[in-house]
């Protein structure tokens, strides 16, 4: 039998400490411990700004508070429609109108989104997009547009198309119905556009003469809803 060794003793002393310090360190909650990780939480309130997505510092429960009074809101609203609408006009009233039931809205930042979207409609009918349009239009209005790209492939025909830009937009209307948001706005643009048939003939248009063109296009959206898309819901041509 092998002698007393006391180093033996001394290690497992030291052993059986550190295995009780770390159990009562990985044991222990401190109320410092990060959250698990979760990829689909927001953990800061974000802005859209056309395609651009801003973050915000975080705000404090009073910050919050002081921005959401009437008195603010009320405020925040006139210099909205100062930008749009002319003092004492209907369209004054009824875009006050709509901030009151749909207090982010905001005429400017719309108006810049409906040009993106007049542009991306017309191309995309051009083209014959059916993907595209059904994310922009409701489906009455989509229904009709693809019923025209439909006959107009019926017959082999082609759309020459080029979008030279928009040369004024401007809001003409607002309504609130019901819990629906409705803004109208008339869009002078100039574009390119020759269909031609099967045989490559030009049946309608020009291949290099620049049009203007007005339409009057009616977007809605469903106020408090999820969704934040505006859709096309109504479209009106001026000759």
């Amino acid at each position: 039998m092998n002698g007393f060794d006391p180093y033996t003793i001394i290690f497992l002393v030291l052993a059986v400490v550190i295995i009780l310090r770390l159990r009562s360190v990985l044991g222990r909650r401190t109320g410092n411990e990060r959250p698990p990780f979760d990829p689909f939480r927001r953990n800061e309130p974000v802005r859209r700004s056309g395609d651009k997505v801003i973050t915000l510092p975080p705000r404090s429960g009073r910050e919050i508070e002081a921005a959401v009074t009437p008195q603010n809101a009320a405020a925040d609203a006139e210099v909205k429609v100062k930008e749009i609408a002319a003092p004492g006009s209907p369209l004054e009233a009824s875009l006050k109108a709509l901030l009151a039931a749909d207090p982010g809205f905001d005429p400017k930042g719309f108006l810049e989104g409906a040009k993106g979207a007049y542009e991306m409609i017309v191309t995309a009918f051009a083209e014959g997009d059916r993907k595209t349009l059904r994310m922009l239009l409701s489906r009455d209005v989509y229904d009709g547009f693809v019923a025209a790209i439909s006959e107009r492939e019926s017959r082999n025909e082609t759309i020459d198309f080029k979008f030279v830009g928009i040369s004024k937009a401007e809001i003409t209307d607002a309504a609130v119905k019901g819990r629906t948001a409705h803004v109208t706005v008339r869009f002078n643009s100039e574009l390119i556009s020759a269909t031609k048939d099967k045989d490559g003939t030009v049946i309608d248009g020009d291949e290099v003469k620049v049009s203007e063109v007005t339409d009057i296009w009616t977007f809605a959206h469903d106020i408090g809803a999820r969704d934040p898309n505006w859709k096309l819901v109504a479209t009106e041509s001026v000759e």
